[in-house]
């Protein structure tokens, strides 16, 4: 039986194993950092889900308040609205609107006299307002109808916050991101 002496170094499949080994371990690093591009971009997706989501809700409040303004035109196209109208929350600025809003009823029971175009606007604006609110975080809207223009063109506008995922937010240093804003024009 012969023996032979076993130096340091090994045999060259020994050697080949351990490149295999090395191969493999950047291998998982570059598949784990490939992995984290991964998660990032399905964040993002999620995120403007979400987004979408709250801009498509805003395009049809935004839509159905012009249809109640077209419905009511002896209110909104004759001039008798206000100006410029600002909705927070369910809180009206006009205080004529308002006060008619807050009412217990906003028009008389049937059989009596029908609603007046100006409870009509400010029951169509309280409901509206409410939806809003029950949709959008923390919801603005204004309502802006100038005069001077014929025919009377109003416009609406809906603003809300909403958690927004940036791409390169390096920190609480960088640029802040306006919040979304939906603008829908109607001629009443």
């Amino acid at each position: 039986m012969s023996r032979r002496k076993h130096s340091g170094l090994g045999t060259v499949g020994d050697r080949a194993q351990g490149f295999t080994l090395l191969e493999v371990m950047v291998a998982l690093v570059i598949i784990s950092i490939g992995l984290l591009g991964v998660a990032k971009m399905q964040a993002l997706a999620y995120a403007s889900t979400s987004t979408a989501s709250l801009r498509s809700l805003a395009a049809i409040e935004a839509a159905s308040l012009a249809s109640a303004m077209r419905a009511n035109r002896s209110y909104w196209a004759v001039g008798a609205a206000p100006v410029a109208i600002a909705i927070t929350g369910t809180t009206i600025s006009d205080a004529t609107l308002a006060a008619t809003a807050t009412a217990a009823n906003f028009c008389t029971p049937a059989g009596s006299a029908p609603c007046t175009p100006a409870q009509l606007a400010a029951f169509d604006l309280h409901r509206w307002a409410t939806a809003l609110n029950a949709l959008l975080p923390n919801p603005t809207a204004t309502i802006s109808c100038p005069t001077v223009v014929t025919p009377i063109s109003c416009t609406i506008q809906v603003n809300w916050t909403e958690k927004m995922v940036a791409i390169n937010a390096q920190g609480a240093g960088g640029p802040a991101m306006q919040a979304p804003t939906y603008v829908l024009h109607v001629e009443p």
